[in-house]
């Protein structure tokens, strides 16, 4: 059966991107279909902006602190609206960066939603369309928990947050991880008196306790409100702003309320029943080539529940057209490579591999090596002197997981993410010469560690006695 198109691509996020480019460069006949904007969340209203409006907010903070140096004593000025610089930039962005990238690709834009109707062909603005392989990449939207009131207020969130004609006088942020945090920081140092609400025990619940409660530390030193292990009870509006109670009888009131409660998978527009595609309470089903329950349909990035970040997402894209085109004995795993996270609070929280609560629960005998951004020249003479480089580390060298705390935290990661998707031992890091005095060289004095105290074993001082 001839088709229209060898590639269908549905959501031109991350994934999307990814799978359409690629395809459009071997040559094959794409077809792309985006209901919203290119890039998907991550460039409108996702990663791409939110890292903007914190650069906004760190620079502004370092004004402030040009005090601590002797420098001068300095107000700093109110935030030149943010919203609209950055909405320029995204807008520059689409224009001369992401449109040019889909050239070759036959763009369908704000057409409509695609929808199934078999196997093989989607429907798209009164259109059908039919493709030898398909891949599903419409990501995820913004969670909203079943709160009393919340449904009749209007709240923020992600997708709108960016949307602010101004830095309201203070906000409530329901949710302690990535987003929330990142929001929180943000908006305090641009000006609003900030409060975040959490469920869970510690911010961060994604990474291990510690790294939660040095954040909260960091939040409490700037005057950030955080309350954790706490449900909401109600959420009503009042004459200029909103009012969040809690099971603790707390009342917390703010001009905005931001929604930072996680991320949900939405099927319903794609009629997947018609393709014989399953999902279950993640997302779509998928192997680990990311084939659906219909070989020839691919579900790459955050419609498949596994990892929901941006540089995932990117990652299967490929993985997935790769797996699409080769044989069986040649198709790739993705669930068998290294994802590393990281959150950009100041300072930042980065981890890659196994956390420390995993290896505790799994019996996995490992030591922790760590070098702090306090004992670092380089890092004190910065002012940056806060945090530590961490490993978990077997007997033989094995790298089970790292975590950093601190200055290029999200940049450092990368290579700790290499060598343990690579399986190479700690010592292959020690004999990497790192650039001095940049903060990765924290890395390598975290490998040397690890080999000094190898040279406490009674069987090396017995070796190196023989050979002296």
């Amino acid at each position: 059966m001839p088709y229209d198109y060898d590639v269908c691509v549905i959501g031109l996020g991350p994934a999307g991107m990814a799978v359409s480019v690629m395809a459009a460069e071997m040559g094959l006949r794409v077809l792309g279909v985006e209901k919203r904007s290119l890039g998907g969340e991550c460039m409108s209203v996702g990663s791409i902006p939110s890292k903007a409006l914190l650069r906004t907010a760190h620079l502004r903070h370092a004004v402030s602190r040009l005090s601590d140096f002797a420098l001068a004593s300095v107000t700093p000025p109110p935030p030149v609206r943010p919203f609209e610089r950055i909405a320029e930039r995204l807008q520059f962005i689409d224009e001369k960066k992401t449109r040019p990238m889909l050239a070759k690709v036959d763009l369908k834009l704000r057409e409509g939603s695609a929808s199934f109707v078999d196997p093989h062909t989607v429907e798209v603005g009164g259109r059908r369309y039919t493709a030898k392989r398909l891949f599903i990449c419409t990501g995820t939207r913004p969670a909203v928990p079943a709160i009393p009131g919340l449904s009749g207020i209007a709240y923020l969130t992600n997708e709108t947050v960016f949307g602010l004609d101004a830095v309201p006088e203070s906000l409530v942020i329901l949710g302690g991880g990535a987003v929330g945090c990142e929001m929180a920081q943000a908006f305090r140092r641009l000006g609003s008196r900030v409060s975040l609400v959490h469920m869970d025990e510690h911010l961060l619940p994604n990474g291990d306790w510690d790294a939660g409660r040095f954040l909260e530390d960091v939040f409490a030193a700037e005057g950030i409100d955080v309350h954790n292990s706490r449900r909401i009870s109600e959420v009503s509006e009042t004459n200029g702003g909103v009012v969040v109670r809690t099971n603790a009888n707390e009342t917390l009131r703010g001009a905005k309320l931001l929604v930072a409660a996680g991320r949900r998978f939405d099927a319903a527009e794609l009629r997947l029943e018609n393709a014989g595609v399953e999902v279950d309470e993640h997302g779509i089903r998928v192997d680990g080539t990311l084939r659906t329950t219909q070989p020839h349909i691919f579900a790459p990035g955050d419609a498949n529940g596994a990892y929901l970040l941006s540089h995932a997402a990117t990652h299967q894209g490929m993985v997935a057209l790769l797996n699409s085109m080769l044989p069986r004995p040649f198709r790739r795993n993705f669930r068998r490579y290294a994802v590393p996270w990281a959150v950009f609070t100041e300072p930042q929280i980065a981890h890659v591999g196994w956390l420390e609560r995993d290896l505790k629960a799994n019996d996995v005998e490992y030591e922790t090596i760590e070098a702090k951004y306090e004992d670092y020249g380089a890092a004190i003479a910065e002012g940056n002197a806060v945090g530590a480089v961490r490993a978990y580390v077997s007997p033989a060298g094995r790298i089970y997981g790292a975590r950093i705390i601190g200055e290029g935290a999200s940049e450092m990661i990368n290579e700790w993410g290499l060598a343990i998707q690579s399986g190479l031992r700690i010592h292959k890091i020690m004999m990497l010469q790192h650039t001095y005095p940049s903060m990765s060289f924290l890395s390598q004095r975290v490998a040397e560690r690890w080999m000094m105290n190898r040279m406490k074993s009674p069987r090396v001082r017995k070796l190196v006695r023989f050979l002296r």
